[in-house]
């Protein structure tokens, strides 16, 4: 429940209401004489003499009930600042109620000989109207003629980019608050019934192809870009127009925001690479498909990480009967569990730390808690420190999936859903190399187990700890330089949410040894990203800020694979995921391998990288 401060009285606030509540009333009087004084055709003769009186008689009363009307109407509660359409309508129904009120009064109560004339009505009516608006908008007038004329060298020039709903609402508050320190000077629109009409005052100049000359040619200073109904290939073109300007610029996320009257300025954010990518997000209706986990004990090994705690979050949502954080590292394990019991208070939630490489304590946690589903995201993933460290990378990925698998297996979970990489296909990496081990071990126990056994491969997620986009933006907010392995280095990009919510839809089609392949989409250069957030930022690439090659790390690929030559594809009802067909092993072979690693690692070899390339004949690293 929101509890509210109290503030006492305002006494500004109540003495502008008294003196208003006394202008209504003096408003209301000469709105009277001035009716009678022009009907009678501006003089103060017999006619008028006969009226007045009576006029008189009823006054306490018709201005009683007309402060009424007019508080009824909202005329004392509008803040006046941002006073609108809608203000201007209250006013003109409160007048029209008053009249109706004075009608009745005279109608009524006085014999047929001393009616007022119909006409007396009429203009009260409209002198009321314009003397209730007059003193309602003068504050708003002379605001905006302070606006006009404040110094515009503190200001800065804005032009707003979609001439619909969105931007029309950003106008009207960029017009109503005057600390925002923004003028907006000119409009960009692709409708050509638009061009050349202004919105409050303000040319719409043309069409997105206008918007690099449009820059220039009014000195803008920042651009808002108000098209949150635009698909994704249209907003890519405009951001890229945009950033030619080389001005700093902001946007509405979604049209989310129109749905739910949001639009304003705090609704703007900065434009992000991700929207640069080119394509719609990728939406799972994770509804109809999460019935297996509720009401289930769910356990997420590196819950504290960037996968591990988005999957935390989407399972907290549908209401698990338990949910348990397994994690090493403490304190991105104590921020999800705060996060977890601050939006989900009635989550039955367990965090533990523990090591999936702690044989005794993994079984101990499995018997204690019984889970029904594992997500086992736990894992090293950086390439250059393992490969710095390839002890660590086969200790971690290698025996701590199958310490978790095996505990599984043992404890009965029904699923278990292995979180891997593309860097598995072909791996040039030891980390790589030591996730394709773990989709084999994935693969083996489905075999000999009830538990359904699944690994879920997928790219490089933005946003998520170690990745690229992170380090550019701290290397441009340092002046640069931005360092890039290779100018023509590809890798396929998700953002987190989309792969986890992915991972769930995966989960739920698991019958046991599938690989799940999700759709990434097309490749993206890394050098195209660094350039695209060097612009965003508001530098020229290469002139403000350096881009320099450094070479390829050890481990590293020019470019991803999702699929080897071995397997083929085979369709789900997700068009964006897909399953590779297992490719055959020697199992007893391969476990037989597994027991001499565990036990060859354990002594700190030099030569661990030749072992493992006996395991997997695909890994060519050094």
């Amino acid at each position: 429940m929101l509890k509210y401060k109290r503030t006492g009285f305002n006494w500004r606030v109540i003495a502008r209401s008294l003196l208003l509540l006394i202008y209504d009333a003096m408003a209301i009087m000469v709105s009277m004489f001035m009716a009678l004084f022009v009907r009678f055709e501006f003089s103060i003769n017999e006619r008028f003499l006969f009226y007045w009186p009576n006029i008189l008689a009823y006054t306490p009363v018709i201005i009683i009930v007309s402060l009424l009307i007019f508080a009824m109407c909202s005329l004392y509660s509008s803040i006046w600042t941002y006073a609108s359409i809608r203000e201007m309508v209250n006013i003109t129904v409160a007048s029209l109620f008053v009249t109706i009120f004075q009608v009745a009064i005279f109608f009524l109560l006085e014999p047929s000989g001393n009616r007022l004339p119909r006409s007396y009505f009429v203009l009260f009516c409209g002198f009321v109207f314009a003397l209730t608006f007059f003193v309602r908008f003068l504050y708003r007038a002379i605001r905006e003629f302070k606006s006009i004329n404040r110094p515009l060298k503190v200001m800065k020039r804005v032009m707003i980019v979609g001439a619909g709903e969105a931007g029309d609402s950003l106008i009207k508050e960029i017009k109503a608050n005057p600390h925002l320190n923004k003028k907006v000077v000119c409009i960009i629109d692709d409708a050509k019934v638009k061009a050349g009409k202004k919105i409050h005052g303000i040319r719409i100049v043309g069409d997105r192809t206008e918007i690099v000359e449009a820059a220039k040619d009014f000195k803008i200073d920042e651009i808002l870009i108000a098209v949150p109904s635009a698909k994704a290939d249209d907003r890519k073109e405009i951001l890229n127009l945009c950033k030619l300007t080389g001005k700093e610029m902001m946007m509405l996320p979604g049209i989310y925001q129109i749905v739910n009257g949001e639009v304003s300025i705090g609704q703007l954010k900065e434009v992000d690479v991700n929207d640069l990518l080119g394509r719609d997000p990728i939406k799972v209706d994770l509804n109809s498909i999460m019935d297996y986990v509720s009401g289930k004990v769910i356990m997420v090994t590196g819950g504290g990480g960037s996968i591990g705690s988005e999957l935390c979050r989407q399972i907290a949502i549908h209401k698990p009967k338990k949910l348990i954080i397994v994690d090493i590292y403490e304190n991105s394990a104590y921020d999800i569990q705060l996060e977890l019991k601050h939006n989900f208070p009635y989550l039955d939630l367990e965090v533990l730390i523990a090591s999936v490489r702690n044989t005794k304590r993994i079984e101990h946690i499995f018997e204690e808690y019984r889970p029904n589903i594992v997500y086992h995201a736990a894992a090293h993933k950086h390439v250059p420190l393992m490969e710095d460290s390839p002890n660590e990378a086969i200790k971690n990925n290698v025996l701590g999936t199958w310490k978790i698998a095996e505990a599984a297996h043992k404890w009965g979970v029904k699923k278990f859903v292995m979180i891997s990489t593309d860097k598995a296909v072909n791996p040039t990496s030891i980390m790589g190399a030591s996730k394709r081990i773990c989709e084999m071990i994935i693969q083996t126990y489905s075999k000999k187990s009830a538990t359904e056994f699944v690994a879920v491969r997928f790219g490089n997620v933005l946003g998520s700890n170690g990745s690229v986009i992170p380090l550019f933006k701290k290397q441009i907010a340092e002046g640069g330089p931005v360092t890039i392995t290779h100018p023509d280095i590809i890798r396929y990009f998700m953002t987190i949410p989309e792969a986890v919510s992915l991972v769930l839809q995966a989960g739920a089609y698991a019958k046991g040894g599938e690989i799940f392949v999700l759709d990434m989409g097309k490749p993206v250069k890394i050098a195209d990203l660094a350039k695209n957030l060097i612009l965003l930022s508001g530098h020229k690439p290469d002139e403000d800020i350096k881009i320099i090659y450094t070479g390829l790390r050890p481990g590293e690929k020019l470019y991803e694979e999702l699929l080897m030559d071995e397997e083929g594809l085979e369709n789900t009802e997700n068009e964006l995921i897909h399953i590779g067909k297992p490719i055959e092993i020697d199992e007893e072979k391969f476990m037989a391998q597994l027991e001499q690693i565990r036990d060859y690692v354990e002594d700190e070899p030099d030569d661990i990288k030749h072992y493992v390339k006996q395991i997997v004949p695909t890994y060519t690293g050094k």
